[in-house]
């Protein structure tokens, strides 16, 4: 009997980008090499602002590969009949309207984190692809990840206990005072500053261990913050934020920084009553965790302590197209790993964080209010 063929999707690329370029390097990575034998990608299209720099991008990002169409705008992409989904890796601003014509184009989405520069946005972007039949995700591309995965299941085996308190932090010195303050970490006509570019890493690890914790019953947290702006553009620099889940009850206290380094410590701290779990940085690509189980609850006593390494193949941006394609084959219209529900609860802190922290998008920025 023949093996069943690999479903194959046919991506498009809006932008070329930094992001982007990670993405199709990933995408185009023989998927047997990550053990995956039931997908495969395709890039069938690329957008920019115009045909030379979409080609250019081709011949430096998938070798020149003729069978790629270069369009000279995302328009072409969206009408372009070889295009099964779309990649959208445009600054956050420009989500919401990449995101609108892909639909309407009846295209498939994954689209960058934040997914949008507010929850109305989103809210107004899923009513849109529920009426259009299309599926859409966010690009939490930390949540497919193996020690992601693996992490999950260690939670849900119970040894350790019930979470507690989630420590996670992202920094990066973006070297404020020398770079344009067209940026766009500094421009909050781009969605500029910490909380809207770092804030979905340290976020995600909260989700994982206590949003999606099954007490929680997917409760959303009380959200307390405080931000620092930088007086060069008035966008977020320093920015912690504390979510509290009443229904389990636990904490996490995240931050994110743009003009200081990480810590050189771990990434994230996962702690539970019976022990924790230590995710190195950098967080969004951890390739290890460490798992410490104490000799009683609450002794902080660590009796046993494991340290597990995985081999990822790539730069780990293919894990969520991988779900894409499984999901769009299977007829979804959402992940269940990272469904709708996650990305409308991020927009919503994020909302909540910037209100908090009097940080205000200049005026026409956000589509949908």
């Amino acid at each position: 009997m023949a093996s069943q063929q690999p479903f194959v999707f046919r991506w498009g690329i809006i932008s070329t980008g930094h992001i982007a370029t990670c993405f199709v390097k990933d995408a185009l990575l023989d998927p047997r090499t990550r053990g995956v034998h039931d997908v495969v990608h395709k890039v069938t299209a690329v957008g920019s602002r115009s045909v030379e720099n979409a080609q250019k991008f081709i011949d430096a990002v998938a070798g020149g590969d003729p069978s790629i169409k270069a369009h000279g705008s995302y328009a072409g992409v969206f009408a372009d009949p070889n295009v099964d989904g779309v990649y959208i890796g445009t600054p956050h601003t420009y989500h919401y309207l990449n995101a609108v014509d892909a639909i309407k184009a009846k295209k498939h989405i994954l689209v960058e984190k934040p997914a949008t520069s507010n929850l109305a946005e989103l809210r107004s972007l899923l009513a849109l692809a529920k009426e259009h039949g299309v599926f859409l995700m966010e690009a939490m591309w930390t949540r497919f990840q193996p020690v992601a995965l693996a992490v999950r299941s260690i939670i849900d085996e119970g040894s350790l206990g019930a979470p507690v308190m989630i420590h996670a932090d992202l920094s990066h010195d973006f070297d404020l005072e020398n770079i344009p303050k067209s940026h766009r970490i500094l421009d909050p006509h781009l969605g500029g500053g910490a909380i809207l570019d770092l804030g979905p890493y340290p976020l995600v690890w909260a989700i994982i261990a206590l949003y999606e914790y099954p007490s929680n019953k997917n409760s959303a947290p009380i959200v307390t913050s405080s931000l620092v702006k930088t007086p060069l553009t008035g966008v977020d620099a320093n920015t912690a934020f504390t979510l509290t889940f009443p229904a389990i009850p636990a904490q996490a206290l995240l931050s994110c920084n743009i003009n200081i380094p990480g810590s050189g410590g771990p990434g994230a701290t996962l702690r539970f009553r019976n022990g924790n779990i230590i995710i190195p940085s950098p967080l969004f690509l951890p390739k290890s965790y460490t798992v410490q189980w104490f000799d009683r609850p609450g002794s902080g006593v660590v009796q046993r302590e494991e340290t597990v390494k995985v081999d990822i193949v790539g730069g780990g941006w293919h894990y969520q197209a991988d779900e894409v394609a499984r999901c769009v084959r299977d007829g979804k219209t959402q992940s269940e790993v990272w469904g709708h529900d996650k990305s409308l609860l991020a927009m919503k802190i994020f909302d909540e964080v910037r209100r908090q922290g009097d940080y205000v998008l200049p005026e026409g920025v956000e589509q949908v209010l």
